[in-house]
């Protein structure tokens, strides 16, 4: 049993060693990976973060300083990246396009028994150490709530939810490489 438990031990050892060998590699070839996921060349060491003007057809008063204020709390949470007024080495832009609520399911006297409350954000993310790595797109999610509530009594909890799934797809674009 204790020769088994050395060789075992032994074993574990080299593969810590070479575990370790291995993500030496990776900085060696300028590549940062780390267990949260992201992945952001160590030559990236700043971001700007525009306001995000809301230019959608139905204005919800503080989306444009939510969302902006979201995205550079997300940025600066997850990344060591330092946040900078104008030309930092990667840069988020764009416009809120879309905020709207639809009833989704009618019930049999035509009345909506569910809405959906949308947002659609355009944005552009800019990578100047590497032009190839930047994108621009639209991205669109919903929350849905029962008919019997006023939107005003759950808009903020669905804003809130809503822009959290907006944030994380354009952080896996941007630095995670999804």
């Amino acid at each position: 049993m204790k020769v088994m438990m050395k060789r075992i031990m032994k074993v574990g050892r080299w593969g810590i060693f070479f575990a370790v060998l291995l993500l030496a590699g990776c900085k060696t070839m300028k590549i940062n990976y780390s267990f949260s996921g992201v992945n952001i060349s160590p030559d990236i060491k700043t971001v700007t973060v525009e306001y995000f003007p809301n230019r959608a057809p139905v204005v919800q008063a503080q989306l444009s300083q939510l969302f902006t204020d979201a995205l550079i709390d997300k940025i600066q949470s997850n990344t060591s990246l330092e946040l900078v007024p104008a030309g930092g080495d990667v840069a988020f832009s764009g416009e809120i396009r879309n905020y709207e609520t639809r009833p989704t399911a009618i019930t049999g006297a035509e009345t909506a028994a569910r809405n959906r409350l949308t947002i659609g954000i355009r944005v552009v993310y800019t990578n100047n150490m590497d032009p190839d790595a930047g994108f621009e797109s639209t991205v669109s999610r919903y929350e849905d709530y029962d008919s019997s509530q006023n939107l005003a009594d759950v808009e903020d909890e669905l804003i809130e939810l809503i822009i959290e799934e907006i944030l994380e797809d354009i952080f896996n674009k941007a630095f995670v490489n999804w």
